[in-house]
């Protein structure tokens, strides 16, 4: 759970780390083990993802950068909960449960029979959005948080 590190998922951000702030920024309010890249960083610039060390796989938890800027994050762990209580391996019924009709589907663009659930943008300073990926049984394999456009990035920063 360290490697989690301390704090909740919230629509404005991740634990201590706040939409917006700049990598140096989030590296010194981060609590859990250190955040590293996934690969080389070439341009700060440029869009990339930063992780706790420690994790099994980078995506288990994953902090997007682009412009130096805090403006997203994923999470395939079954360990973190999105706000309002959205989980990876839940199903659709669980998720209608949980966030009623305001989750808005759409098909996924490269899983056969999955598809992708949006929450609307909240009111939030700087607005962001909760989108949920589902397989083709209709359970969710992955969860992302961020601001507008980067949210909707399929492939992350490729």
């Amino acid at each position: 759970q360290r490697a989690v590190g301390r704090g909740l998922p919230r629509p404005d951000g991740y634990g201590a780390l706040d939409f917006g702030m700049s990598a140096e920024e989030a590296r010194a309010d981060w609590s859990g083990n250190p955040l590293e890249p996934a690969g080389a960083v070439d341009d700060p610039q440029a869009c990339y993802h930063l992780s706790p060390a420690g994790q099994s796989t980078p995506a288990q938890l994953a902090f997007m950068f682009e412009n130096d800027l805090f403006v997203r994050y994923s999470v395939e762990s079954t360990e973190i909960t999105a706000p309002g209580g959205g989980r990876v391996g839940m199903d659709e019924s669980a998720l209608e449960g949980l966030y009623g009709k305001r989750l808005q589907a759409m098909s996924h663009k490269y899983v056969e029979g999955g598809q992708v659930l949006m929450s609307p943008e909240d009111g939030g300073a700087l607005p962001s959005q909760l989108i949920f990926e589902l397989d083709a049984a209709g359970r969710v394999t992955s969860w992302r948080v961020g601001l507008a456009p980067q949210v909707g990035y399929v492939e992350g920063c490729s």
